[in-house]
């Protein structure tokens, strides 16, 4: 297949790009600028320069690849807009082919709210932060959209060893000498490597379904204190962290960082069952202490 990667050095992104690649398939990137091109191409991708908040300029590629996976954002206060306009561009370009060209949207683990100890599935329903809520409708529209094979993937927190949504803590632990964690040290966080999480993007588009929706997370929930503490022991700045109230965290790291304090646990069990999908990293501390 030829594919356009939407986001494609982002945390999310990077590892479709490769995955895919890996994997045989063609791959296009958008790149809104050269170094991002630079990197796309020295890993073998070919890339169209464009911004996601003027999908009108580029969207015709739409046309001519075998799918869309859309896993790029602006977090900033215009994010849900842009992206409103960027599917309602895409859907449009996309529609009227036999057969049916693939869009593969990125939803998230945040969509389903403070989960405690109960596990969040495909089937959960919807319970997301208010500042969260602005892509529930779009997903919806992509899966109900007859015009495409529309699919969505809710990715769990995306890690790799040294980076992805641990960023902030090892920052941390690089220059504050201790490590913050939002809310309580007992909040979980479902967790899947960027690896692979682009494996399963790939099996989706090269399996998937109209309409089907799969939950990314190879671990259910883990304890955020126990991943500082582990982020802090590499730095041998011992295992003290520090937890700091959400308002305070989105005062001073910025508006989204309220995800990072919602309890949940989410399964990866469906894409295991049906698509085959079998994570490779399944000990996230393991990974951080190398």
């Amino acid at each position: 297949m030829r594919i356009l990667v939407l986001g494609g050095t982002g945390s999310i992104g990077s590892g479709v790009v490769a995955a895919l690649l890996e994997r045989g398939h063609d791959v296009v990137a958008l790149a809104r600028s050269a170094s991002s091109a630079d990197t796309l191409r020295h890993i073998g991708a070919e890339t169209v320069e464009g911004d996601i908040a003027e999908p009108r300029r580029w969207t015709h590629v739409a046309s001519e690849v075998d799918g869309v996976v859309q896993a790029a954002a602006t977090w900033k206060p215009d994010m849900d807009a842009v992206d409103r306009r960027l599917v309602d561009a895409l859907l449009a370009e996309m529609a009227g082919f036999d057969p049916p060209k693939a869009l593969l949207y990125t939803g998230g683990c945040w969509l389903y709210g403070q989960t405690g100890d109960a596990v969040a599935t495909e089937a959960s329903p919807f319970r997301p932060p208010e500042g969260f809520a602005g892509s529930v409708p779009i997903v919806g529209k992509v899966l109900s959209d007859p015009g495409v094979r529309g699919m969505v993937i809710h990715p769990g927190m995306v890690y790799e060893a040294r980076g992805g949504v641990f960023d902030f803590m090892y920052e941390d632990a690089k220059v504050r000498r201790r490590v913050r964690v939002i809310g309580s040290e007992n909040v979980r966080w479902p967790l899947v490597h960027k690896d692979d999480l682009g494996v399963l993007y790939a099996l989706m588009l090269e399996r998937g379904k109209p309409g089907d929706t799969f939950c990314a997370a190879a671990v259910n929930g883990i304890a955020v204190g126990g991943i500082a503490r582990a982020i802090a022991k590499t730095y041998d700045i011992g295992t003290d962290v520090d937890v700091i109230p959400v308002q305070e965290a989105k005062r001073t790291l910025g508006e989204w960082y309220e995800g990072y304090a919602i309890d949940q646990q989410m399964s990866g069990d469906k894409a295991r069952a049906e698509l085959g999908w079998r994570p490779v990293h399944r000990d996230p501390i393991a990974d951080i202490l190398g």
